[in-house]
């Protein structure tokens, strides 16, 4: 039986659009993943009370939620190029903004504009990609932007602390701020316009309530409802846990980062062509299978079992191996003219989830003698039967995307304009 074609390699432009966008993704990524490491050091410089840092990080999340709202209205509307770049100028700005920053209120206030534009220049970076790079190679290309996560942690963490160690706390905040601006004007001026959504029959604009009316959208929504719950029900407490109940020493947190993101770069570039060769639903069922194993060993027992290192590693890699398969499966579901519409709204949920789980957890868990975190139990059971909905949700999407598919003739590739 002769094997069917191989699908055809992707082209020097397409390459480039996805390198760019990675690129532009990965400033964003460090915005987000920098400034909480540095919370201890600008909490001390600015007289913010170390309980009130929750304030700071969520001031973040809740306005990409709201802004991921808002812009699903209208970021179709527009060549993606130019709407990307106004949102990572408005991300640079607030960084810049976070570095001049003189109490909590002014902190609270930078990071409202950074998660303002931050979240659209995401839902932009994502919609880009589907736009460009056809079903077949879009997990390939999804895993390239992506990898953008394990990089900043690779690079973010720990060279903001150093850099803040060198300089002060506004050292990182001013650097990522000159970083980013090159990195917006120089993709912004190679980018070819990205506006063929626009293009040919003019659609009406797909009303939101009647978006969130498919069955096949609010499957993904609550997929990524799901996955971004059950994460940040643990993440926000994995270094108070590993410090205070397993006796970890500080000073090596920022080793335990870079070491899980090294890992976690390699995962994220094997997970996209896998997810191309296999589809989403096997490689989502196991990521969720390893992350479950991981957290019942990592965080039930009263002490390691396994090196806190290897536990650490293992659960960062989790987070490409169902990332990439969601994001892979739910960009085939809004038509071209829905893209950057559908991509804001799962920004808005997944940032509503992160946030509720973070706050969840915090109901959920007491401070003990000692700093120990107590009831990690219940939270541990939490997490897991949350995320266990995601591979069930997957593979009804993917039953759904496998029958459209079948019963109508596939959509035309979209070039790009030049």
């Amino acid at each position: 039986m002769q094997s069917p074609p191989a699908a055809p390699l992707p082209s020097v432009l397409e390459r480039r659009v996805i390198l760019l966008v990675a690129l532009v993704q990965l400033v964003n990524v460090l915005d987000f993943v920098m400034v909480m490491p540095l919370g201890q050091l600008f909490a001390v410089a600015l007289d913010i009370p170390e309980s009130k840092l929750g304030l700071v990080g969520g001031s973040y999340t809740a306005a990409a939620a709201v802004s991921g709202l808002i812009s699903s209205r209208f970021l179709d509307r527009y060549d993606r190029r130019k709407a990307l770049t106004v949102a990572m100028l408005g991300l640079v700005v607030a960084t810049a903004a976070g570095g001049l920053a003189q109490g909590l209120p002014s902190m609270m206030a930078a990071r409202i504009v950074a998660g303002t534009f931050g979240g659209p220049a995401t839902s932009l970076a994502l919609a880009i990609v589907a736009d460009v790079v056809p079903p077949e190679r879009r997990g390939r290309a999804l895993g390239v932007v992506m990898a953008s996560f394990s990089i900043a942690s690779i690079v973010g963490v720990p060279a903001g602390i150093f850099a803040a160690e060198a300089g002060s706390w506004r050292t990182p905040f001013f650097a990522l701020a000159v970083i980013g601006l090159c990195v917006t004007l120089f993709a912004s001026s190679a980018l070819p316009p990205l506006r063929l959504h626009l293009d040919g029959a003019r659609r009406a604009t797909t009303r939101t309530v009647d978006l969130l009316r498919r069955r096949d959208i609010l499957m993904a929504l609550g997929a990524s409802a799901a996955m971004m719950f059950s994460m940040f029900a643990i993440v926000p407490y994995v270094r108070t846990f590993l410090e205070n109940n397993h006796g970890y020493p500080s000073e090596h947190v920022k080793w335990l980062y870079l070491i899980g993101g090294l890992a976690s770069f390699v995962v994220v570039r094997s997970a996209g062509p896998a997810v191309d060769r296999l589809g989403s639903t096997p490689i989502a069922t196991f990521g969720q299978a390893l992350v479950t194993a991981t957290i019942l060993i990592g965080f039930l027992p009263a002490h390691p079992i396994v090196p806190v290192a290897l536990v650490f590693t293992v659960f960062m890699c989790t987070a490409s191996l169902r990332g990439v398969p969601l994001s892979t499966l739910t960009s085939r579901l809004p038509a071209p003219h829905e893209r950057a519409q559908y991509m804001s709204l799962q920004s808005a949920v997944q940032h509503i989830a992160s946030s509720a789980g973070a706050v969840v957890a915090s109901q959920i868990l007491a401070t003990g003698p000692g700093g120990r975190l107590e009831h990690v139990d219940a939270l541990v059971f939490l997490s897991v039967g949350c995320g266990a909905l995601l591979p069930l949700l997957l593979w009804r999407i993917e039953r759904h995307v496998r029958a459209r598919a079948a019963a109508a003739p596939p959509a035309p590739a979209v070039a790009i304009e030049l």
